[in-house]
């Protein structure tokens, strides 16, 4: 099967197309993203996980990757791509053995850097003024030995730009983390990125995404399989 295309009227037909000037269309390749949250572990609601290695989804988290799977395998995905870090794989696996499909890492896909809070537990951190400061100005708070949001943001949109140029006109599943998916979902909705926690993005959530030369299109958001 080749690229799937979506029609997009014009104010005024494209001259060098002349077999389309009467209708006044031409054909843009869309490609839609699946941008799927990690399934859930033990350290979500407790604990900064961050890119701490070892980090791998619990009983609840699996069964969530498992649903999804079946959710999302009629979806004509032909490409997945991952975070690097084991919670993100690990979501990951069941959709790629369901579809038959190879699992690329993308480090750009990743979590947040946390920096020195990684692997600090959430309770200590709330007596912290800069994570206050933190969960309130993120453009402008970088955590100590960290990134700053905008940072996140610039190089997960860099790689869903990089894979819409590889992939037009196809359907790929990227598997990543909340604040990575908010950042980027952010950008290209035009809010700013002190705003993106107003974006709820569940574990084992996925948002659709569609981007083409045109422009973006957020077609779903946080949508979830029971």
């Amino acid at each position: 099967m080749g690229p799937k295309f979506e029609a997009v009227q014009r104010a005024r037909p494209c001259a060098h197309r002349q077999n389309r000037r009467a209708l006044g269309y031409i054909l843009i390749a869309m490609t839609t993203f699946y941008l799927i949250r990690h399934a859930a572990n033990d350290w979500l609601g407790n604990a900064i996980a961050g890119w701490t290695a070892g980090v791998s989804l619990n009983t609840e988290g699996r069964a969530q990757a498992e649903r999804l799977a079946a959710r999302l395998a009629s979806r004509k995905i032909a490409h997945i791509y991952s975070s690097p870090l084991e919670r993100a794989r690990e979501t990951a696996a069941p959709l790629a053995a369901a579809l038959g499909i190879e699992v690329g890492i993308r480090e750009a896909l990743g979590e947040v850097r946390f920096g020195d809070w990684s692997g600090t537990r959430l309770q200590v951190l709330e007596r912290d003024p800069r994570w206050r400061l933190f969960n309130h100005y993120r453009s402008g708070t970088r955590p100590p030995g960290g990134e700053l949001a905008v940072e996140t943001q610039a190089r997960v949109v860099a790689e869903l730009e990089s894979l819409r140029e590889r992939h037009p006109g196809e359907t790929v599943a990227v598997v990543s983390h909340a604040d990575s998916i908010r950042a980027a979902l952010a950008y290209y909705l035009g809010v700013p990125i002190d705003l993106y926690q107003r974006m709820e993005c569940l574990p084992a959530s996925f948002s659709v995404l569609r981007l083409s030369e045109e422009g973006p299109m957020v077609a779903g958001l946080n949508q979830i399989v029971e």
